[in-house]
């Protein structure tokens, strides 16, 4: 199911990654994993009253109904019922939510005089709709998310303003050189160890979830007939780019990189493992959907050496700085605004706050 479509979130983790990369990707079903099935949330209690304002930032008001607009959105997206948060949850959430709004509007009045042009904006929507088969089928998403054209370019226009505010400021303080990469590497070296990894591509028919039987074997049918076509001789990689409905590895040909046993589903990584390289399986059923398996090359338990390793270390050690970077940027704005706050107190962690996870955790 796609997450909601917003470029701009209200969560201070979200707004790091936002400041450097802009396109999200609508998250239908990414690289499989064996995420747990999320728990039921206890029973909801009395409901909260709140004060409105519920907050003023700079003197600037932040509404009831803007706090609980992102509120709805966030919960719903991480597939809970409103009316299934206690009421503890509910003010727990809504503090956290709150505290994003206002770094929101702080960053917000802090970027609005950064020109950008309408050419850049193009080009990002461009991005994102090139993730969607059709104009039709990106037209009927912003519908059923409450958006149209004109709200998302304002949108877009906003994070590009933030990334461009934000790269300004932290200029020059994500500098990290083949020195300081080797030794994060000796300093972590356990980190490095691996046992058997494959390399494998795939090519994912999603399944919808509680899909009637014709369904399911109408998307079986579409999977066979990838599997015909690849195992017909053609190229994997560009069919995968046409008809596989895996946002995370479509755009790079169905390519999921090395990966551990573990790091998989089990219905996937049996087969996978189990291929030889260069050999083509599936459809292999999942709770995702039906998966066509390329294995294209398979790396014995070891250690990870420096040189293999290290064009993709110093670029994490960079993003890493940057977000340290961003994170003092944007605490010191926050230290220094006059906020006053009108939500009722926290009386106790609850056991589950909704939250929104980073684009790249989305995967």
């Amino acid at each position: 199911m796609k997450n909601a479509f917003l470029f701009r979130f209200p969560v201070l983790s979200t707004i790091l990654t936002l400041c450097f990369s802009l396109s999200s990707t609508p998250a239908i079903a990414a690289k499989p994993s064996p995420t747990p099935d999320k728990k039921k949330a206890p029973a909801a209690s009395s409901k909260i009253v709140l004060k409105d304002p519920v907050a003023v930032v700079n003197g600037e008001k932040i509404s009831k109904a803007e706090l609980e607009s992102a509120f709805n959105k966030k919960v719903q997206e991480a597939g809970i019922s409103v009316d299934s948060l206690s009421e503890q949850q509910k003010i727990a959430g809504y503090h956290q939510i709150l505290e994003s709004l206002i770094v929101d509007r702080l960053i917000e009045k802090q970027a609005a005089s950064i020109e950008i042009s309408q050419a850049e904006i193009d080009a990002e929507l461009a991005k994102v709709k090139a993730q969607f088969k059709t104009p039709e089928e990106f037209d009927a998403y912003l519908k059923s998310i409450g958006q149209n054209p004109a709200s998302v370019q304002k949108e877009i226009k906003m994070a590009l303003q933030w990334r461009k505010w934000m790269n300004g400021k932290i200029a020059g303080k994500d500098t990290v050189d083949e020195k300081d990469a080797h030794a994060y590497y000796d300093a972590h070296i356990k980190d490095f160890q691996h046992p058997d990894m494959v390399r494998a591509s795939h090519i994912l028919i999603v399944v919808p979830k509680d899909a009637s039987k014709e369904v399911t074997q109408q998307k079986e049918a579409e999977a066979q007939k990838a599997l015909a076509r690849v195992k017909g001789g053609e190229d994997f990689a560009t069919v995968a780019k046409e008809v596989s409905e895996d946002p995370g590895s479509k755009q790079t040909g169905g390519d999921l990189n090395f990966f551990k046993k573990e790091d998989m589903i089990p219905e996937f990584a049996n087969a996978a493992f189990s291929q030889k390289v260069g050999d083509i399986g599936g459809p292999v059923q999942t709770k995702f959907g039906y998966h066509i398996i390329k294995v294209t090359d398979k790396k014995p338990a070891g250690t990870t050496t420096y040189e293999e390793i290290k064009d993709k270390l110093l670029p994490y050690l960079q993003e890493q700085k940057k977000e340290e970077a961003a994170k003092a940027v944007v605490d010191d704005l926050r230290s220094k605004a006059t906020v006053k706050i009108n939500l009722p107190a926290q009386k106790a962690a609850p056991a589950t706050v909704p939250t929104v996870a980073p684009a790249a955790e989305q995967q």
